[in-house]
């Protein structure tokens, strides 16, 4: 299992991921699950993924080399071709139909060969956009009325941000609430882990950069502890139920 959460907001988009990926309790391994496709000035494209980790490594792969302009891939991969971040939904969607259709009939004996990403970003010409993926290949597009998307392991991460997040947050209380909903859901299951990866986009700024939290990173250790500290406070200072 794994967590990713993808946030539109009026100043941009978060995008963030975990890292862990189980093939039973005796295989557990660190591998990224955010991919940033970009041309300076142009196009941001922000991929996350979860699900059967083949599949997803080998959509995002070829989305990759496509768009690397080395010539690899091919061409209906290259995410520098789309138009609008429709386009590009509609691109890595058709990846994942194909790499299915290609390896499901051999994997499903073993193993579920699904998965599901999210894709975020913006392209010249049009604001920032945040598409999930379904395993189909179909998508949903978020909005000021769902402003968020989550895929893989969402139940434990949900209620902090249906309470606290809004369009209208600034990219900084977005990226704490992201924070918060990892934490929470890293407490509550074990297939879910650090490091977490982490884009904060502001919108038309054409750059990305990714940064990575670990389990002992100085912040995210002592926004966990104060939120812990801070809700007992909050619970003990409420009234008993009469």
């Amino acid at each position: 299992m794994t967590y990713c959460l993808g946030i539109l907001l009026h100043e941009g988009l978060v995008l963030a991921s975990d890292s862990r990926s189980n093939a039973g309790i005796d295989q557990v391994a660190k591998v990224n699950k955010l991919e940033v496709i970009s041309q300076p000035g142009e196009r941001v494209i922000v991929i996350l993924s979860a699900g059967n980790l083949a599949t997803t490594q080998a959509v995002v792969t070829s989305l990759r080399e496509a768009s690397s302009g080395q010539g690899l891939g091919l061409p209906e991969d290259d995410l520098r071709t789309a138009h609008t971040l429709f386009d590009a939904a509609t691109t890595v969607g058709a990846a994942l139909r194909r790499v299915v259709e290609r390896d499901g009939q051999f994997v499903k004996a073993f193993a579920d060969p699904s998965a599901s990403f999210i894709v975020g970003g913006q392209i010249k010409g049009e604001a920032p956009r945040l598409f999930e993926i379904y395993s189909a290949g179909n998508f949903i597009e978020a909005s000021a009325r769902s402003s968020f998307i989550q895929i893989g392991e969402t139940k434990y991460g949900k209620p902090i941000l249906d309470r606290a997040l809004g369009p209208d947050t600034d990219l900084a209380e977005a990226a704490k609430l992201a924070l918060l909903s990892f934490d929470a859901t890293i407490r509550s299951n074990l297939s879910v882990g650090p490091p977490i990866d982490m884009v904060r986009y502001r919108a038309d700024s054409f750059e990305a950069t990714v940064t990575t939290f670990e389990e002992q990173d100085p912040y995210f250790r002592l926004m966990r502890q104060a939120y812990a500290e801070g809700l007992s406070a909050l619970v003990n200072s409420l009234p008993a139920p009469p």
